[in-house]
């Protein structure tokens, strides 16, 4: 296997000194099995293994959002597959059920999301009305024009239009934001706003893009890369791979954590004999900050760095702005501080500064860890600043990297499916509307719409008539799902679009819920495209197999229904295919130009070229960067509370895969604590305990890992009962679902 491009060359040959265990494909360790996912994924879909076959094998892949050419990618050779688009796979291939399943649907309120999913693909579409036991058949003609009766009967803003991450190509978001916008409301979101929205803002604000600024072949040799609460070994696991190739080439790896992950210390890539048999260390040096902490830990680096004169004066002095103020804020922050706010010493903070010295090139890649805090954009920006100060954008193997772990949140994002912003990231405003009229000959909307947060709060009062959910599941999603599920019971339109059921499609209708069945990405006429993490725009044909016979494609669903609520735009509401669609995106959004010509498997562009901001070049006014001095916050964690954060296990998004998470074995009621912790509390494995806020009550048993002290670490979206459903970031909005706290009570066992 060959690198298609590294910073420093890749030596050919073993390196026992990076071996993970002597005993042959880590018998009797604790990790992953990756060979176990292909017979698994091969049983799954005995009954359509020639169709399974060719999804891998032509597709793009609808996992996490690292981008493939079939089974092959664009950084490294050989065969690119992975556990999460095996464990996907089977929602492509399988049959529909039998509608009269759904007659009555209080048998089906016990299965869990998992079971629902597994009963098959939605079938027709479906409606049922209140008092009713469950759904009936319809007709497409029915189910529109129930839809558009019900559009012309609201005023805009009491409609709101949701699009999940699920597979969902460009060309559906570009036709679904339009349709809103004709429809007169800026009310659509998608999932991209729970994961990197912060990222979003920081980056444009600091440099002028919002985008990774590198490529994966970045890493492969660079000195140094370092993750901040980014778990990619269960995220994006391909990624292992690029760096058991950059661990080859010299590059060292800092973890950025509460939480010493076990697949990131080391690593079975399934793909490499090397790293098949004996496994591959990964992170050099783990740094456990507190939770919440990662800004304090930031800015004493920064310090250390200041201060030792490690930083790069050069670069700072020509291309940048705004340095005075943050070394200013750091001269008046003490190391106390700085201690007590990270969680992390002085000296422990002086060893990732040296790390940071040593290097003359460095990538950053961060997660959720670091965006879903009421200090989002803010902890963001505190990336960003310790990047600058060595100049470590603009250059090969430089980079900053806000990793995507789903295939359509990148483009999701810059189609305009936002409540805050139009094609190309531009921002709601008069100007940029009429932009967007002027291009689409009918007149845009300039006022920004809800957030997602922010319509479950206007359904709860009951200001929401129509919530049009194209995927997802917002009782799993969002924080306090009893609340959201109250929310959701007051909308008198509710229309699930899926290519299966979802718990939250058996909620009770206010009136009326109407369930329409979705075709996947595979077998839209015309093929699609996707967008991944290093901005490559890739296209992914139709491939020939089974279809569910009423199914439709989503983009024509949404501007069918646009065209019968505004006939009298119908021209300008109208595709006649996907390349089409490809031809208008190319003209609204300027930085997309390329997509037009995509046309065949293989096809695919960077936009931006492999980096950003080359030549230290920046999008900016002034064409500098910019340094935000910004202030770490001071989390108040009640006496005799823990910091709470959510994780993900064998999980895609909130799919829920596995009951038991194969990289540290915890079950998903897992409460991970540090065993000096669960010694002061007299607690021991496998004991049950509650966890307890003003929000909710979670019950879970006791695992002890290598955890922060303070911390405790739950999976998601069981969580979810103890997230504040109020605290956001700022800017983006997004919930803090690693913000929580919450007290540790010991439950009183029974005879």
């Amino acid at each position: 296997m060959k690198v298609h491009r590294s910073i420093r060359p890749v030596p050919g040959g073993w390196a026992p000194e990076l071996w993970a265990s002597p005993k042959p494909f880590g018998i009797g360790e604790q990790h992953s099995n990756n060979y176990w996912e292909i017979f698994r994924a091969v049983w799954e879909n005995r009954d359509n293994l020639s169709y399974a076959f060719r999804v891998l094998n032509e597709g793009v892949c609808d996992g996490c959002s690292l981008g493939t050419n079939g089974l092959k990618d664009w950084t490294v050779t050989g065969i690119h597959l992975c556990n999460v688009r095996l464990r996907l796979l089977r929602l492509n291939t399988m049959p529909a059920f039998d509608a009269k399943l759904l007659e009555d649907i209080s048998v089906l309120r016990s299965k869990s999301s998992r079971d629902l999913r597994a009963l098959g693909r939605l079938p027709c579409p479906m409606l049922r009305r209140r008092g009713e036991p469950g759904f009936r058949r319809a007709s497409w003609e029915e189910a529109l024009s129930l839809v558009a009766g019900r559009i012309k009967a609201s005023r805009p803003e009491q409609l709101y239009f949701y699009l999940t991450s699920r597979g969902v190509p460009n060309e559906t978001y570009y036709a679904a934001q339009k349709a809103a916008r004709a429809l007169g409301t800026n009310n659509i979101d998608n999932a991209a706003r729970i994961c990197h929205s912060p990222s979003t803002f920081a980056l444009k604000s600091a440099l002028g893009v919002a985008a990774t600024t590198c490529s994966y072949t970045d890493l492969i040799g660079t000195d140094l890369v370092v993750f901040f609460g980014s778990n990619v070994a269960n995220n994006q696991p391909v990624m292992m791979k690029y760096l058991y190739y950059a661990r080859k080439a010299g590059t060292k790896v800092a973890v950025v954590n509460p939480y010493c992950e076990p697949a990131m210390e080391r690593y079975w890539v399934p793909s490499d004999v090397e790293s098949a048999l004996f496994g591959t260390k990964i992170a050099d040096r783990f740094f456990q900050v507190q939770a919440g902490g990662d800004m304090a830990f930031l800015h004493g680096t920064l310090k250390h760095m200041i201060d030792q004169g490690w930083v790069n004066d050069d670069f700072i002095r020509n291309h940048t702005a705004g340095f005075g103020e943050i070394r200013s804020l750091l001269e008046q922050i003490s190391w106390e501080e700085l201690e007590t706010a990270s969680g992390v010493s002085r000296g422990g903070m002086l060893d990732f500064a040296r790390m940071m010295a040593d290097s003359t090139r460095g990538v950053f890649v961060w997660g959720m860890g670091i965006t879903q805090h009421t200090s989002g954009e803010d902890n963001v920006h505190a990336i960003i600043n310790l990047a600058l100060a060595k100049g470590f954008v603009g250059r090969e193997g430089c980079g900053l990297m806000p990793i995507r772990g789903h295939s359509g949140v990148q483009g999701g994002a810059e189609m305009g499916a936002y409540a805050t912003a139009f094609p190309g990231g531009l921002a709601i405003n008069a100007e940029n509307a009429a932009k967007f009229s002027g291009l689409w000959g009918f007149p845009v909307p300039g006022k920004p719409g809800m957030t997602t947060p922010e319509m479950l709060e206007a359904a709860f009062r009951g200001e929401l008539e129509m919530l049009w959910s194209m995927g997802g599941d917002f009782r799993e999603v969002m924080p306090a799902p009893e609340l959201t599920e109250s929310s959701l019971r007051t909308v008198l339109l509710r229309v699930h679009q899926d290519i299966v059921l979802s718990a939250q499609m058996l909620i009770d209708p206010a009136e009326t819920v109407g369930l329409l069945p979705a075709t996947t990405r595979y077998e839209i006429p015309g093929g699609v495209t996707e967008t991944s993490t290093e901005r490559r725009v890739i296209f992914s044909p139709e491939i020939p197999g089974p279809r569910i016979g009423e199914a439709r494609s989503e983009w024509e669903v949404f501007l069918e229904i646009a065209r019968r609520v505004r006939p009298e735009w119908s021209d300008k509401l109208s595709f006649p295919g996907t390349s089409a669609i490809r031809e208008e995106i190319a003209r609204a959004i300027p930085m997309y130009e390329g997509i037009q010509k995509l046309t065949k498997q293989g096809d695919n562009f960077q936009y931006g070229g492999s980096m950003l901001c080359a030549g230290w070049k920046f999008a900016t006014a002034d064409g500098k960067a910019r340094f935000k001095a910004v202030t770490f916050p001071q989390v108040a964690v009640p006496a005799g509370s823990f910091r709470v954060v959510t994780r993900r296990g064998k999980q895609f998004n909130s799919m829920v895969q596995e009951n038991r998470d194969p990289n540290n074995a915890a079950q998903r009621d897992a409460v991970l604590i540090s065993p000096e912790d669960a010694k002061r509390l007299g607690v021991g494995p496998d004991e049950r305990v509650t966890l307890k806020n003003s929000f909710g009550t979670y019950h879970g048993r006791v695992l002890l890992a290598p955890v922060r002290a303070g911390t405790l670490e739950i999976y998601w979206p069981e969580g979810n009962v103890l997230v504040d459903p109020k605290a956001r970031s700022p800017l983006a909005k997004i919930p803090a679902y690693k913000e929580i706290s919450a007290t540790l009570e010991r439950v009183k066992q029974t005879a």
